[in-house]
């Protein structure tokens, strides 16, 4: 009796966001990561999502694109100017407080994102285990303990509470990445970072990831 061949295993999906230019920027280093990323990095498929910098409309546009695509991860990513290396996110906290509006006009200030919802959520990647791969990739990066207050956030909130709620077996999280080196060229002393160098560490993020269910026990933390 022949034996019987087992049926192939699914390849991982990862869904990688990126956000529209804001803040009187004509563009936004996170959505040029996703139109430059491979289609597969190390086995893992990559789908991506182009979300508005808008509060009433990022938590939706990202949880439809779960829906449609049912991804093993989702990393959201979205533009720190100022920052000077990728910046993995531990916690998004319940709070919109707008120092700017939104492409929308809107500013909301100490608004719950989710009213009654619970203060904070952390990130379920492996957030160590990210930083190591990137900074063995050759691209600074670093844990941040603040994603801010800003559409960022919300989104981070919002998709880790969504995930939460319906896709409990997805993992979620959000990375912040520098200007890129054409924004500052009026912008003296600023930091900034090639776009090459930005979509090599989010494909690092993207295999460690991949290869840790449990994230790396190393002291690794920022006091931002």
């Amino acid at each position: 009796m022949a034996a019987r061949r087992k049926a192939p295993q699914a390849r991982k999906l990862a869904l990688i966001t990126g956000f529209d230019a804001f803040g009187g920027e004509s563009l936004n280093p996170s959505w040029q990561i996703c139109e430059q990323i491979a289609p597969e990095v190390s086995g893992v498929r990559i789908k991506t999502c182009r979300v508005p910098c808008d509060f009433e409309q990022a938590i939706e546009v990202v949880a439809q694109a779960i829906e449609r695509h049912r991804p093993s991860f989702v990393i959201c990513l979205g533009q720190a100017g100022g920052r000077a290396g990728l910046s993995v996110e531990r916690v998004a906290i319940n709070v919109s407080d707008a120092r700017i509006g939104d492409n929308a006009g809107k500013r909301p200030i100490d608004e719950a994102i989710v009213p009654q919802g619970p203060q904070a959520y952390f990130a379920t990647l492996p957030i160590k285990a990210m930083v190591e791969a990137i900074r063995a990739a050759g691209v600074p990066a670093a844990i941040s303990n603040s994603a801010g207050t800003f559409v960022c956030n919300h989104l981070m909130y919002g998709v880790l509470h969504y995930v939460g709620a319906n896709a409990p077996a997805t993992r979620a999280g959000f990375i912040h990445v520098p200007y890129s080196e054409e924004q500052v060229i009026d912008k003296p002393a600023v930091p900034a970072m090639s776009l090459a160098s930005m979509v090599k560490g989010i494909e690092a993020a993207i295999v460690a990831v991949d290869r840790h269910a449990v994230d790396v026990k190393v002291a690794d933390g920022a006091l931002d």
